[in-house]
């Protein structure tokens, strides 16, 4: 069966830098396209970045320019690093395959304060 599994959330301050990372099992992680999706509090679930199997990435506008996704295919492991972090930053973020999260990890939460 499909596993997300987060990691690497914390509490930073404002400009500081988290990495995150997403360990993938129970599919073909290398020809699935990936999302990082973020849930701040009383808000909905958004997007924040994807990356096709190839590499490609893109972005909301929000995190453009201080967010990288990339992955690791030889390791199924997605990877964002976030730099320049903003306290509307704060969120519960999660890797997904689907853009509404219909399937994602636990979530790790990021603070920035």
């Amino acid at each position: 069966h499909v596993q997300l599994v987060e990691s690497g959330g914390g509490s930073v301050q404002p400009g500081g830098s988290l990495r995150l990372s997403c360990a993938a099992s129970g599919f073909t992680f290398s020809r699935t396209g990936m999302y990082w999706l973020r849930q701040a509090p009383g808000n909905p679930l958004q997007w924040v970045s994807f990356i096709n199997p190839i590499g490609t990435t893109y972005y909301q506008d929000p995190v453009k320019g201080r967010f990288t996704t990339s992955r690791d295919n030889a390791k199924n492991t997605l990877l964002l690093q976030m730099d320049s972090l903003k306290t509307e930053d704060t969120a519960v973020y999660y890797c997904a395959t689907d853009r509404s999260g219909n399937v994602r990890g636990q979530g790790t939460q990021v603070t920035v304060s």
